[in-house]
């Protein structure tokens, strides 16, 4: 009688285990594509690491030779930059000059008309309009560089040639203001996101003091998402530093050392261009001289970086 009894729970306790052994073999391939997919997402990791240090470790290699012929000193200080001519002279002042005169007039323009826009589209624009001027916006950013080169000199210079007409067709101004066209979805499209990440309930306790919807955002939203506005505003500085083909185009590839706008000069990207294209011989030191710029260029953004991300730690605030 107990073993006619017992037959029922043996019965229910093997039911159960053969229903429990799907659950447990699914958990088992489920954590196995979990691993799967982690090893992945650090292999990518080590691979983006792997491509900065290499990245490095050319610069480096191919700069020493021309450091051991021209001293570092004499590089940085010089006020001369003439690889092609007989008689070299090799002072980066000049193109440090162009670059960052351009990057200037590129942010001038870029900063200010990217925030306004940005806290246009957080705190006042529709919600169906932010949904077709945003995505708008930022094909701004997939135009190839080499047409807003072009725009620069056929439509933006003869524009500046009518107000002076001692303007030359190559200038760092119209090359600057049309870099700055360019770079505005970087910092309007980052900024609105961090501005939007903002609690309402931050807004609200504005609103609740008396504040309109204007002072809200300029006293209460900016200073809240600053962070990630500093973040906008370093990749744009990045990605005018950077920028090659509107200078070499629009202007132009004589390096002069020189603060006036107006005047034509040569960036660091342009002269990489210049020479890249065949003028010198490889393996001379006015060859060498492209990665001594590049090395140059490097330090320049790494140090635009450091100092975001030491903004976004600065000013960083958890919600």
């Amino acid at each position: 009688m107990n073993a006619i009894s017992q037959q029922p729970g043996i019965a229910s306790n093997a039911a159960v285990r053969a229903s429990a052994a799907p659950v447990r073999q699914r958990s088992a391939i489920a954590g196995a594509m979990e691993k799967l997919i982690e090893f992945g997402l650090l292999l990518a990791a080590l691979f983006s690491v792997a491509i900065t240090a290499g990245i490095v470790f050319v610069l480096v290699s191919e700069a020493a030779p021309f450091f051991r012929t021209v001293p570092i000193g004499e590089f940085l200080t010089a006020r001369l930059w003439t690889p092609l001519f007989a008689e070299p002279r090799y002072g980066i002042m000049p193109l440090l000059a162009g670059t960052l005169m351009t990057t200037g007039i590129a942010l001038a323009v870029a900063m200010p008309v990217g925030t306004i826009l940005a806290i246009w589209l957080s705190e006042f624009a529709p919600a169906r309009v932010r949904e077709i001027v945003k995505p708008v916006l930022e094909m701004l950013s997939a135009v190839p560089t080499v047409v807003f080169g072009y725009f620069a000199v056929m439509s933006v210079t003869p524009l500046l040639q009518k107000i002076d007409s001692d303007i030359p067709a190559f200038n760092m101004l119209s090359a600057g203001l049309v870099m700055g066209v360019m770079i505005v979805p970087y910092i309007s499209s980052l900024s609105e996101d961090a501005m939007r990440s903002v609690p309402m309930l931050l807004r609200e306790g504005s609103y609740a003091m008396g504040a309109g919807r204007l002072k809200t955002a300029i006293r209460v939203v900016f200073p809240a998402a600053l962070s990630g506005i500093g973040a906008a505003y370093t990749l744009a500085v990045a990605r005018a530093v950077g920028e090659t083909m509107i200078v070499a185009i629009a202007a132009g590839q004589q390096p002069s050392l020189t603060v006036n706008p107006l005047d034509s000069a040569a960036t660091i990207t342009a002269f990489i261009v210049q020479v890249s294209l065949g003028d010198l011989p490889h393996g001379t030191i006015g060859y060498k001289s492209i990665f001594a710029a590049g090395f140059t260029l490097f330090v320049l953004t790494l140090g635009f970086n450091l100092v975001g991300a030491w903004l976004r730690r600065r000013f960083r605030q958890a919600y």
